[in-house]
């Protein structure tokens, strides 16, 4: 019997933060629907309730970002100002509830700022401080802020120095003429990499001071590691001299580096470009991948808990590295889950888990175009060295073990063999069933009700299945659930008496669920 890889998934997540609480109060007549009008509930909240900010008369904030929440709560990040200066620390962030009132606010300020704003050193003066503290050439014109990051704020100079190490920022108190603070710049560069499935590409890194990293600022700072062939560790980060990552080969460590960044890249833009999805937790932060991951190690998985992927390096003669575009996509896609409808991960609801994953991660191939590994409807077609995929998504029961139809006993299957029923709806509503063939692969798909489904394509497809898992799907949903699931979405997408929902029924009943 064939090895059975997993490529699996771990769920346990936490977070916490500082928050002022905030008490009862009467709550505004309208919701904030947009961007916009949260922000301007923010504004005005900042005026009725400045203690809420630890703000004065001489505070002023200006909206950086706002995000609305599915449930209507919105959060806006501001930024400070006192006597027009920039307030470096003070920003805030005010939570809304569905009504637009005060949920909370988010701060590190924890009083009014009182301090006079009258420098006793020129703009000159402090750049020629600064420079000769740090051995180095001033760059640009030195101009005033209030520093909030040491015990008392502070009336500083904000400028930059140009070192042998590189740029840094420079915080000089503006009447002491002292260094409070300084800091490289990390500016975010593009480089090139040479991976082992996906060829040479560019990447987005980081530069700080001269050396380069495998950390892209663009997406929520998502970064590559090498564990070293250790199954212990917080592994270590890429760096380069040059911003040219790996050969293709092997033999360089940084090759596997570059086909994890680089998947990690394009699923984050697929899911921001298809669905609008901003980050695996939709909160714009990034995760993290670990390369060579222990010895020989033959599989690939997503952690909640660490909030990182880890890929093995195969052993070399079966199975090749796990690092593919597809798998990336599927690992990131349980994580996905497990921020939204949280599938559990037995039975058929841990079917559906695993079936969402290798259903996004073939999207992200798809997505991806990418020259040197062609999309297709294989699971790991590049993982197994024989060229052998670790599943078939138009006719699952083609590796021995996984479902193509539903019966009642698909809930007893592992979950990787259970997954087959979703994955061959899946493709079912998004090419058809029958002979088709796609970027040069021949695909034969049966029905199990020996009637005929007419595909709808990826787009369509993909867009019902995401927006199931995202609105409609719970913990414990079955396949029942998925396909009631799926046909409102199609219904909130397309309408109830469109070609899509039509197909989406009938690729359901071609797999038998009910």
């Amino acid at each position: 019997m064939r090895t059975r890889v997993i490529l699996s998934a771990t769920t346990l997540a936490a977070a916490a933060g500082l928050i002022a609480t905030v008490p009862a109060t009467a709550a505004p007549a309208a919701r904030p629907t947009t961007p916009a009008q949260a922000t301007a509930f923010a504004q005005t909240a900042v005026k009725d309730r400045a203690a809420l900010f630890a703000a004065s008369t001489s505070d002023a904030f200006a909206a950086r970002g706002t995000k609305l929440d599915a449930t209507g709560i919105s959060h806006v990040h501001m930024d400070r100002t006192y006597h027009g200066l920039q307030v470096i620390g003070g920003d805030v962030i005010a939570h809304l509830n569905a009504d637009g009132s005060v949920r909370e606010v988010t701060r590190t300020l924890l009083a009014p700022l009182t301090l006079g704003v009258t420098p006793a050193l020129t703009a000159t003066t402090a750049n020629s401080a600064a420079a000769a503290a740090l051995k180095g050439t001033a760059t640009g014109t030195a101009t005033l802020a209030v520093s909030t990051r040491e015990a008392v704020p502070t009336l500083v100079y904000r400028t930059a120095v140009t070192t042998a190490e590189g740029l840094q920022h420079v915080l000089v108190d503006a009447r002491s003429g002292a260094v409070v603070e300084k800091w490289a710049e990390e500016q975010t560069v593009t480089g090139t990499g040479t991976g082992y499935n996906v060829g040479t590409v560019t990447l987005e890194t980081t530069l700080s001071g001269s050396t380069y990293q495998l950390k892209d600022p663009t997406r929520g700072n998502t970064y590559t590691v090498d564990m070293n062939n250790r199954r212990i560790g917080s592994g270590t980060l890429f760096t380069d001299a040059d911003n040219k990552w790996g050969t293709g080969a092997l033999t360089d460590r940084a090759t596997l580096g570059v086909d994890a960044q680089y998947g990690v890249s394009e699923t984050w833009d697929f899911y921001q470009q298809e669905f609008g999805r901003n980050g695996i937790a939709d909160d714009g932060v990034g995760s993290y991948n670990r390369v060579h991951y222990g010895n020989s190690y033959l599989n690939a998985s997503w952690s909640d808990t660490c909030f990182c992927m880890t890929y093995g390096d195969g052993n070399g003669s079966t199975y090749n590295p796990f690092v593919t575009l597809d798998v990336a996509g599927h690992e990131m896609t349980h994580g996905v889950t497990s921020r939204t409808a949280g599938l559990t991960y037995s039975g058929e609801s841990g079917g559906l888990n695993e079936s969402y994953s290798d259903i996004m991660g073939t999207l992200v191939e798809f997505y991806s175009n990418n020259v040197k590994d062609v999309a297709d409807y294989l699971i790991g077609e590049k993982v197994v060295a024989s060229g052998t995929p670790l599943r078939w998504m138009d006719d699952p029961s083609k590796d021995g073990s996984s479902a193509k139809c539903w019966s009642s006993t698909v809930k007893n299957l592992d979950v990787h063999y259970s997954s087959g029923v979703g994955n061959h709806a899946f493709f079912l509503l998004a090419v058809g069933s029958g002979a088709h063939t796609v970027n040069g692969v021949s695909y034969s798909s049966p029905t199990c009700n020996s009637g005929t489904v007419t595909g709808i394509g990826n787009e369509a497809a993909g867009a019902i299945f995401y927006r199931a898992l995202t609105t409609y799907l719970t913990s414990s949903s079955n396949y029942s659930a998925a396909k009631t699931a799926t046909l409102k979405a199609a219904t909130d997408l397309y309408g109830a008496s469109s070609t899509e929902y039509a197909a989406t029924a009938a690729a359901w009943a071609a797999v038998s669920v009910s």
